[in-house]
């Protein structure tokens, strides 16, 4: 078996060559070895075939850089064998300037006469509290979509009609018409691709074959979700037209901030305050955690921003490995002096004495006043 040429070679452009260069190189093959400018070539066929190939790897970065380094073999597994049709997506791009038409259309690609076109999808914003972020929950969606019409079960014709066969292209959903070289087919513009058109329309739908509901639906929220977490309801999107699939709704999840608790990861924080007799002599405090109220014995001797774990007491993780922790960070509370009796400061001023600091005190009001009078 003959060893398969360089995709370099094939395209005409050197290694180093940009993006650019290979798409314009890849441009002028496709234009002089097309299908329908060289009827019957089997040749012609052969290289455009092997021009699409070539350029299906070297336009798209990660299959280039393994062919550069691997060869064929880079290119041959991964889900890429050869051939690739879906390259003609970007052909549009290349040729679509030339004639002024979408390139599915020069293929055949539009739609099929009496295809259903598939419903779209849709995306709905969910905003929850961190609880329920926590532990999961159920909410109810409502959703306005357009669904299948009941009236005339989504075929848009009034009972008993049905559409005709469309005469701009006689049923086949495409028109052609002969431009330079090229025989060109794109879609029928009187009836969309369908082949068929309604002349006498459903009046609960307009001839549309669906109209707009509003549908409640029930979500399952996992424990664990966080905010940029998108759940996929399959088949809950819009329906679709003339029989076409059922677009799917993703929700996109945004979890609204907690007044006390923060969230990292699957982590809990949040501060508590301990006087300056607890930080020196050690306490017991009490925790607000998403379970519930937890124990903390805080040591003597502990200081400002000093953090402590409370195993589990966290949030589970999306995938089911494991929960997290509360971390409590301890912040010292300073009080102001106005809201000291005269007994707690004349404890402080004993305090600071015994200790050996100095102290400045402002005066109070009070004795402002006292001056001021007096």
């Amino acid at each position: 078996m003959a060893s398969p040429r360089d995709y370099y070679e094939i395209l005409g452009v050197d290694r180093e060559a940009t993006q650019q260069e290979v798409k314009s190189a890849y441009r002028k093959l496709a234009v002089r070895y097309h299908p329908d400018r060289n009827p019957g070539d089997k040749m012609a066929e052969e290289s455009f075939k092997e021009a699409a190939e070539a350029y299906a790897v070297l336009s798209d970065t990660e299959k280039r850089a393994r062919y550069d380094r691997f060869g064929h073999r880079g290119v041959a597994g991964g889900g890429f064998s050869g051939f690739d049709p879906t390259v003609f997506g970007d052909f549009s791009d290349i040729l679509g300037d030339f004639f002024g038409f979408g390139f599915g259309d020069m293929f055949g690609r539009a739609r099929r006469s009496g295809a259903g076109q598939p419903g779209a999808d849709l995306r709905y914003e969910l905003h929850i509290e961190l609880e329920k972020a926590a532990f999961g929950a159920e909410e109810t969606l409502e959703i306005p979509r357009l669904e299948r019409c009941e009236s005339c079960s989504g075929s848009g014709s009034a009972a008993g009609t049905e559409a005709e066969t469309c005469q701009g292209c006689a049923g086949q959903g495409q028109v052609r018409f002969t431009q330079g070289f090229f025989t060109v087919a794109r879609t029928c513009p009187q009836c969309g691709g369908e082949g068929r058109v309604v002349t006498n329309p459903c009046t609960g739908c307009g001839g549309e074959g669906r109209v707009e509901k509003r549908r409640k639906i029930q979500l399952k929220i996992p424990a664990g979700v966080d905010t940029g977490t998108r759940l996929r309801l399959s088949g809950e999107g819009e329906h679709g037209r003339k029989g076409g699939r059922t677009g799917d709704l993703y929700v996109d999840i945004v979890v609204e901030p907690h007044e006390r608790l923060h969230r990292d990861g699957s982590h809990i924080l949040s501060e508590v305050e301990l006087a300056y007799p607890q930080a020196v002599l050690g306490a017991e405090l009490e925790v607000e955690t998403l379970h519930g109220a937890e124990s903390l014995e805080v040591p003597p001797g502990t200081k400002d921003g000093t953090r402590f774990r409370i195993k589990g007491k966290g949030i589970e993780q999306l995938n089911g490995f494991g929960k997290g922790d509360h971390i409590a960070v301890v912040r010292l509370a300073v009080p102001h002096p106005k809201n000291l009796s005269d007994e707690e400061v004349e404890l402080l001023r004993e305090l600071a004495e015994l200790g050996g600091s100095e102290i400045k005190e402002g005066r109070r009001v009070f004795d402002r006043v006292k001056d001021l009078f007096g």
